[in-house]
């Protein structure tokens, strides 16, 4: 397992995978580690996860630089995520108890309630592009629930991963309850089928969340899927062009563009069509593009260089099918794995640049006659994550927000994920969910309790 800078792409470290055996005795360990855990009260799992909410928040800038430079986060953007995982830990350090508390049910039972149990270790597959961020919003609520995490993390971001591993270990919790699997692809399967994992939660592509499901569901196990999306970002012709425009240029380029929530298809009336259009233009070669370790830089490189040439082939098919380039479309000519902040005009549905997700600093445009048509067209995907809307008419934009086929739907503002609101998506965005009560009752055994 290699990790390799995204700024230079020079080599910056090699990791073992872990063998056959050593995989065999970290189940184990979990085996082991959820016992401690479940036996736990929830105010002493609290006062671990405020230990690591201190040392997330203590050591951002450290965490920030370490995300820069393993898969090209800006470390201001870096030291915010850390900061976030922070929030999240201290979320569940304060509702968590209440959360998982017996709920009393009137019945012609003695008495009967519902308990909130833990199902044991869960083995979590995630992502690169919010290494710190995606692995806390669901361990932080999972270990507070009373369970064991095994993280198998990307292989790009594996010091990340072991980051986090010190951060649960230092913070109070043993080396069996939180556990980093330096593992393959094929050795995922393997843990997934093994008895000793009771659950598993993966965020990814889709192709990867479909194996882990099907997996899963042999084994007759738990799952929570986030599989990314193709978020719509609707500006009407009531909106605050100037505002919209800023929004939703961070929104598109934030994270270089790597996000599953990312605003990636700007539908917009087209009596504003080219207002909107000009101002995001400007906002969007306005970004500071440049080294990740640099607190001035907006955008930084891709994470790889494959998802970099992925992305140009994807721009390069659309401008086939029609699309026009109004600013970047090409890899920038230094060290790294750069590209230009792009926008797309003229996307049609059917074709590359509204079907597929661009996982990259890339934002498409696309004209729609009306409200209507806009979510018409915002719901015509097979992605249903999130979705934006801007209007200054808020009883308008909350009804359209009603309408948008989506887990999540904002009006007059970036689609986010807050610990205090369920986070997930439908159709092939995956299902579950996380954060908010909802995220920490997923791998829990929902027990139905009756004493007569």
């Amino acid at each position: 397992m290699t990790t390799v800078s995204p700024a230079t792409g020079e080599e910056r470290k090699r990791y073992a995978l872990h063998t056959p055996d050593e995989v065999d005795e970290r189940l184990d360990r979990a085996t082991t580690g959820f016992a401690a855990n479940a036996e736990r009260t929830p105010s002493e799992r609290a006062e671990y996860l405020e230990r690591a909410a201190n040392l997330l928040e203590e050591n951002a800038r450290s965490h920030g630089a370490l995300m820069a430079r393993e898969m090209g986060k800006p470390i201001s953007q870096g030291e915010a995520e850390a900061e976030k995982c922070a929030w999240v830990c201290r979320y569940y350090v304060e509702h968590g108890a209440d959360f998982l508390a017996d709920e009393p049910v009137d019945t012609s039972a003695q008495k009967s309630y519902v308990a909130y149990e833990p199902l044991g270790p869960v083995l979590a597959v995630m992502p690169w592009n919010f290494p710190f961020w995606q692995v806390l919003r669901f361990g932080a609520p999972a270990l507070m629930a009373g369970n064991a995490v095994l993280l198998k993390h990307a292989p790009n971001v594996t010091g990340c991963a072991r980051a986090i591993e010190d951060i649960f270990r230092e913070a109070g919790f043993t080396d069996h309850e939180f556990q980093v699997l330096q593992i393959d692809e094929e050795t995922v399967a393997d843990v997934l089928e093994d008895r000793r994992v009771r659950a598993a939660t993966l965020t990814g592509s889709v192709g990867a969340g479909k194996a882990v499901a099907r997996q899963a569901a042999a084994q007759v196990k738990p799952t929570v899927l986030e599989l990314g999306g193709s978020d719509p970002f609707i500006v009407c012709a009531d909106a605050d062009l100037e505002r919209a425009a800023s929004v939703g240029c961070t929104a598109r380029m934030q994270n270089s563009g790597q996000s599953c929530i990312a605003a990636k298809r700007f539908i917009v009336e087209r009596s504003v069509l080219d207002a909107f259009t000009n101002r995001l233009i400007e906002e969007v070669e306005a970004l500071a593009v440049g080294d990740p370790m640099d607190d001035a830089t907006q955008v930084g490189p891709m994470a790889r260089e494959d998802l970099r040439a992925g992305v140009h082939d994807q721009v390069e098919r659309a401008i086939g099918e029609g699309a026009t380039v109004l600013t970047g479309g090409h890899t920038l000519e230094r060290d790294g794995f750069y590209y230009a902040p792009t926008v797309l005009s003229h996307v049609e549905p059917g074709t590359v640049a509204f079907e597929e997700e661009i996982f990259g600093p890339v934002a498409s445009v696309v004209a729609a006659d009306d409200p209507d048509h806009a979510v018409a067209l915002a719901n015509d995907t097979r992605f249903g994550l999130g979705g934006s809307i801007f209007t200054e008419d808020a009883e308008k934009g909350e009804r359209m927000a009603r309408q948008l086929e989506v887990g999540c739907a904002f009006v007059n503002e970036m689609t986010k994920s807050d610990p205090r609101l369920p986070f997930g998506g439908i159709k092939d965005s995956g299902y579950g969910r996380e954060l908010s009560h909802h995220g920490i009752r997923e791998f829990v055994n929902t027990k139905t309790v009756w004493v007569d």
